[in-house]
């Protein structure tokens, strides 16, 4: 796949995310420049909360998502993943997951992986979170459906 589309891909989640953020009473700033911990900054417009989010978009309907070794240690009470599946051309879904969630899936996830009995897998920054086809991430039994459109755990 184009490195350039995969870069669309990702910006087009990031503005998904900033819109739906906006009609949802939240000022949403999306830095110029990549920043380590964040792709979006928000501010709730009632309470003045502030949120850091980290935003991974797949562009089809498979929820699966690629992060990094980063993001295992990447963990805050006002850091939260939004992870949107843009489900081609049809609406998007969305799933806000708190950070230490993410974390420990991720480290968990990629221990098992490297473990997995008769693999000789090479060790690698890149990390793999998905729903699998039940709807259950397996590592931690996170169900998707806890995490569909759950912006009040933004509030």
């Amino acid at each position: 796949m184009d490195k350039n589309y995969n870069v669309s891909v990702g910006n087009s989640g990031e503005y998904f995310v900033a819109a739906e953020l906006e009609r949802r009473g939240f000022t949403a700033a999306v830095p110029m420049s990549n920043t380590k911990e964040f792709a979006i900054l928000a501010i709730n417009r009632e309470t003045n909360r502030q949120v850091a989010l980290q935003v991974k978009t797949s562009r089809g309907r498979y929820k699966s998502w690629i992060l990094g070794k980063k993001n295992e240690t990447l963990v805050d009470d006002n850091i939260y993943y939004v992870l949107i599946a843009l489900n081609e051309l049809d609406t998007p879904d969305y799933y806000i997951i708190e950070s230490r969630y993410i974390a420990e899936s991720l480290s968990k996830g990629y221990q098992m992986w490297l473990n997995e009995e008769g693999k000789n897998h090479k060790d690698t920054s890149m990390r793999k979170f998905t729903f699998d086809v039940l709807g259950v991430d397996n590592v931690r039994g996170l169900k998707s459906e806890d995490f569909k459109s759950r912006w009040d755990k933004l509030k």
